[in-house]
C-alpha cells in the first residue's frame, strides 16, 4: 500500500469519527472547517468546505401508527443519517432535544426569568387572558419560524463552550382559556434565545431568553416563516397583511386593541411588510420593518447569493411570486419591486410555467413609511368595489378569492405598488393566480430555488386566472431555473443574476389526494409530501427539508429530499394535529450542522381523523402539552451510532 493511500484512508476515518462528530446528544456534525486545509475539494457542487466525496444519505423512518399511539402523539424520530467517504461511513440514528415548550419559566436575559412564548403590549407590560379563572399572560402555542446564528464577539462564560444565538418568533396563540379563537388577535412576540454550543459534541443549551421590543414597530402582525440572512440577520414575516378597504375588520379591532389598549389605534398599512432582527452580542436585538419590499402575505423569503437578490413567496389565495433586489448588498432598506408573469407551458398535474417579471417600482422604506405616517388610506390610493360599477375605467381583479373591481388615483402608483401590492400587481398583469406560496429556499451551486405550494388549488385550477393546473390539492414543491442578463416585460435590465425564468415541479416532490380517508383519516398519501410548507436547502448534504402544514396528514412529518438521486425519506413526525415549523438547515457553525426545528398548535384537528383515532391520541397529546396550549422549540441530533 502506498504512503498516499495509506494517508488517504486515514483521512477519511479521521473526518468520520473525530471529536466534531461524536455522536452522543450531539448535533448533526458537518465537515470540519479544517478539512478544505487538508487538500480536500469540491464535491457534487457542493460547498468548497466540505470534502471530496463526502455523502450524507438519510434513512427515512416509517409514519407512526395506531399499533404505537404514543409516537402519533409526540415529536418522535427514528430516521438515521449516513456520512460515507468511499468505503467508510458511518451511520447515526437521529433524534430531537427541545430548548423548551412554551408557556415553561426560562431564565431571562439580563437576569430574573419570562414565560418562553410570552405576550406584551406596546409598553411592554404583560398580556393578560381574563378568561382564566386567575388571569394569567397569554403564552403562544404557535412557535414558527427560527434563525440560529453565530455574533461577532458572542463569548460563552462556560468553558469549552462557544456561544450562540436563535432566534423565534411565535405566529399567535390558538386559543384564549375560554377556548374562544385568538388566531391574529395578538402581536406576535419574537425571542433572541442564548445558546452554548458544547465544543466537542455541538449540543446545545439554553442560557437565557430576551423578548425583542416590538414597540418601534408598533408591533408585528402574524408572523409565520423566516430565514437567515446571509450577513447574520432573522428575516421575519408578517402574513395575510389586513385589507385596508375594509370600513371595520374585527381582527385588527382586537389585534389593536391588545396591542395599544385602544381598538382603533392600529393602522393596517403598519402590518404586511418584511421585518429584520438583528441581534448583539449580549443577547439582547432590535428590529426594523422594511416598507419597500411589498405589502403582501410574507412567508419565508430567500435572500440569493449575491446579497442583494430576495425571491418571495405569497401565502395568499390569489398570491403572487415577488422578487426584491435591493440597491446595495446586505441592505434591504431601498429597492426595486417585481412580480412574475406566468407564461404556463405545461396544466399536467401541478403544471409548468415561464417567468417573466413586471417592475412594479423602486422606492425606499423611509419613504412608503412616510406616507403610513402621513395617515394615507386606501381610498387615497385607489377606488375599489366588490360589485360590478358597470364602468369601463374600472378594472376587474381577483383578490382573495374574490372579484374587486378596482381604478388607480392618479399618480398613485408607487403608494399602490408597496402598500396596495395585491391589487396593483393584478392591475398591471402581474399573475396572481397561486395558492399559497410558501417558503422559498436557493440551491446555490445548481442556481435553482424551489418554492412550497401548499395547496394547488382554487385561484390555480378554477379559471379565473391565467394560472390553470390540475393540482394535487397536497400541494407541490417548485423548481426554479435562475438566471442572469435578464430584462422585465418594460425592456428594462433586471440587475441581477438569480432570476427565476421557468417554474415546474421535480419527480418526487407533489403530493398525491386520496379518494377517501384511509383507516386513521389521511386524506393524502402518507408516504408522499403534502401541504408542503417550510423547505431549506442544505447545499454541504445536497438536500432539500420539507417542513408540512397540512391537515391532510394526521400527524405532519420532516422530509429530506436529496437533490441528485431523488430520494425523499421522512426524518420526523410532529404531534397530530401539529404543523412543522422553525426549520432551518445549518451546514457549519464552528465545525457543527443542525436542523432546526419547532412545532404548533398539536392536536389541532383540522382534517378528518377517524374517531379511534381521535380518542386515542387527545389525552396523550393533552398529558404531553398542557392541555394543548404548549408546543417545542428545538433540534434534531445524533442519537447513538447504529
Amino acid at each position: 500500500m502506498s504512503d498516499s493511500v495509506s494517508l488517504s484512508r486515514r483521512r477519511a476515518l479521521q473526518l468520520l469519527t473525530g471529536a466534531p462528530m461524536l455522536p452522543i446528544a450531539a448535533s448533526l456534525a458537518a465537515l470540519p472547517l479544517t478539512a478544505a486545509a487538508h487538500g480536500e475539494g469540491r464535491h457534487m457542487g457542493g460547498h468548497p468546505r466540505f470534502g471530496k466525496g463526502m455523502r450524507y444519505e438519510f434513512g427515512g423512518m416509517a409514519a407512526p401508527t395506531l399499533a404505537e399511539p404514543a409516537n402519533m402523539a409526540t415529536t418522535h424520530v427514528a430516521s438515521t443519517l449516513t456520512r460515507s467517504i468511499g468505503k467508510h461511513s458511518e451511520t447515526f440514528a437521529l433524534g430531537y432535544e427541545a430548548f423548551f415548550l412554551t408557556g415553561e419559566t426560562v431564565p431571562a436575559t439580563g437576569g430574573g426569568t419570562i414565560v418562553a412564548g410570552s405576550y406584551f403590549d406596546i409598553n411592554g407590560a404583560p398580556i393578560m387572558d381574563a378568561t382564566a379563572a386567575t388571569p394569567t399572560q397569554f403564552y403562544s402555542d404557535c412557535p414558527d419560524g427560527m434563525s440560529l446564528l453565530q455574533v461577532k464577539r458572542g463569548r460563552s462564560h462556560r468553558r469549552g463552550c462557544n456561544r450562540l444565538f436563535a432566534v423565534v418568533q411565535f405566529e399567535y396563540t390558538s386559543a384564549n382559556a375560554a377556548g374562544e379563537s385568538m388566531y391574529g388577535k395578538l402581536p406576535s412576540p419574537i425571542a433572541i434565545l442564548t445558546l452554548d454550543q458544547n465544543q466537542r459534541t455541538g449540543q446545545l443549551s439554553l442560557v437565557s431568553y430576551y423578548n425583542v421590543d416590538t414597540a418601534p414597530v408598533r408591533g408585528l402582525w402574524i408572523t409565520c416563516g423566516a430565514s437567515a440572512s446571509p450577513w447574520g440577520t432573522h428575516l421575519s414575516s408578517e402574513e395575510y397583511e389586513p385589507d385596508a378597504t375594509l370600513a371595520s375588520n374585527s381582527q385588527l379591532r382586537a389585534f389593536s386593541l391588545n396591542l395599544f389598549g385602544d381598538e382603533n389605534a392600529a393602522n393596517p398599512y403598519d402590518y404586511g411588510h418584511q421585518p429584520e432582527v438583528f441581534v448583539n452580542a449580549n443577547g439582547t436585538g432590535h428590529i426594523v420593518k422594511h416598507y419597500c419590499m411589498g405589502r403582501i402575505s410574507h412567508e419565508l423569503v430567500q435572500v440569493m447569493p449575491d446579497e442583494r437578490t430576495v425571491l418571495m413567496g405569497d401565502d395568499a389565495t390569489n398570491g403572487g411570486l415577488f422578487m426584491f433586489v435591493a440597491d446595495r448588498k446586505r441592505d434591504l432598506s431601498a429597492g426595486t419591486l417585481y412580480v412574475a408573469k406566468w407564461t404556463q407551458t405545461s396544466s399536467v398535474g401541478p403544471g409548468a410555467g415561464d417567468i417573466s417579471w413586471i417592475n412594479l417600482g423602486h422606492a425606499t422604506s423611509d419613504e412608503i413609511k412616510a406616507l403610513v405616517d402621513s395617515g394615507i388610506t386606501a381610498a387615497d390610493i385607489m377606488d375599489v368595489k366588490t360589485a360590478d360599477p358597470a364602468d369601463p375605467e374600472y378594472t376587474r381583479i381577483r383578490f382573495n378569492g374574490k372579484n374587486n373591481w378596482v381604478k388607480l388615483v392618479p399618480g398613485m402608483e408607487k403608494a399602490a405598488a408597496f402598500l396596495e401590492t395585491h391589487r396593483y400587481a393584478a392591475l398591471v398583469g402581474g399573475s396572481m393566480g397561486f395558492s399559497k406560496m410558501e417558503g422559498t429556499t436557493v440551491n446555490a451551486a445548481d442556481k435553482r430555488a424551489y418554492s412550497a405550494m401548499s395547496y394547488v388549488y382554487k385561484s390555480m385550477t378554477d379559471g379565473t386566472t391565467d394560472i390553470q393546473v390540475e393540482g394535487p390539492v397536497a400541494g407541490a414543491v417548485y423548481e426554479h431555473i435562475l438566471k442572469g442578463h435578464q430584462y422585465d416585460l418594460g425592456g428594462q435590465r433586471i440587475h441581477s443574476e438569480w432570476v427565476s425564468t421557468h417554474m415546474s415541479v421535480p419527480e418526487g416532490l407533489a403530493g398525491e389526494d386520496l379518494g377517501s380517508p384511509d383507516d386513521i383519516g389521511n386524506t393524502a398519501l402518507a408516504d408522499k409530501i403534502a401541504n408542503p410548507d417550510n423547505i431549506k436547502f442544505s447545499e454541504a448534504m445536497r438536500t432539500l427539508f420539507i417542513g408540512e402544514d397540512s391537515g391532510m396528514h394526521v400527524n405532519n412529518f420532516l422530509w429530506a429530499y436529496n437533490v441528485d438521486t431523488g430520494k425523499l425519506s421522512r426524518l420526523l413526525s410532529c404531534p397530530a394535529g401539529a404543523e412543522s415549523t422553525g426549520l432551518q438547515a445549518v451546514d457549519d457553525i464552528n465545525g457543527f450542522s443542525y436542523i432546526m426545528s419547532n412545532f404548533q398548535h398539536a392536536g389541532d384537528w383540522t382534517g378528518s381523523p377517524s374517531a379511534e383515532t381521535k380518542a386515542l391520541l387527545e389525552p396523550l397529546i393533552d398529558a404531553n402539552y398542557n392541555n394543548k396550549t404548549s408546543a417545542a422549540v428545538g433540534y434534531l441530533t445524533l442519537a447513538s451510532r447504529v
